[in-house]
């Protein structure tokens, strides 16, 4: 029997040779040598500038340079060394630095770094007091005021008022009417205390009597009284 042939087989072929290509892995068959003539220049291969635009519609992109022959137009001379010498005739001498030579081959170090040179002596503020000691000073000062003055304040409160004549006498009155009283009941107690609250009675009444007299000596030896508020 005859051989099978496929119908796409022309499309296929077509198909085949358009992914392919000649030197696509293995690169071209023939190189074209290069010529002796194209030697390869120095810095060749660096990436150049782009050319420079030109001038349009006759305007420059940049002013043009001075030429050389130009001189600008000096009106003030300065003669630096009379200005120098005169800077050194007016100025103050230079101070000679203090060294101090701690070693016998004659090592020396600068004084005022190294703290031995009393410089902070002759500070303006040096031995004023600080401002803030003053201020904290004034501030106890006031806080011990106001706390005087509380003292004094609540001593008036518990002064002691000085008791007048007449009130003197009118209390004193007093005590010696209770005291009769007092007396009076004291005597008319039964001769025989034979119940407790026989001897109870008579006990307070001459607590009373003591406490009383006590009172009326210490107002009649003393003409100043004075009572607690």
């Amino acid at each position: 029997p005859l051989r099978y042939i496929s119908k796409l087989r022309q499309l296929v072929k077509h198909e085949e040779e358009k992914n392919k290509s000649p030197w696509k892995t293995m690169g071209p068959a023939k190189v074209a040598v290069p010529s002796p003539n194209d030697v390869l220049q120095k810095c060749s291969k660096e990436p150049k500038l782009a050319p420079k635009k030109k001038e349009q519609d006759g305007k420059r992109l940049l002013p043009l340079l001075p030429p050389r022959t130009y001189h600008p137009i000096i009106h003030i001379k300065k003669n630096f060394i009379n200005k120098n010498a005169v800077a050194v005739i007016r100025g103050e001498p230079k101070k000679p630095r203090h060294f101090c030579v701690d070693t016998r081959q004659g090592d020396k170090y600068l004084l005022e770094p190294s703290g031995l040179f009393p410089k902070y002596s002759k500070k303006k503020n040096y031995g004023v007091i600080p401002k803030y000691v003053t201020r904290r000073k004034e501030e106890m000062k006031r806080e011990e005021e106001e706390y005087q003055a509380s003292v004094l304040e609540e001593l008036k409160k518990k002064a002691l008022t000085p008791l007048s004549e007449e009130e003197r006498t009118n209390i004193l009155k007093a005590l010696k009417k209770k005291w009769e009283e007092i007396n009076h009941a004291y005597q008319a107690l039964p001769i025989l205390t034979d119940t407790r609250y026989k001897r109870m009675h008579k006990e307070e009444l001459e607590l009373k009597l003591k406490q009383l007299e006590h009172d009326i000596a210490a107002i009649e030896n003393h003409k100043n009284v004075y009572i607690a508020n």
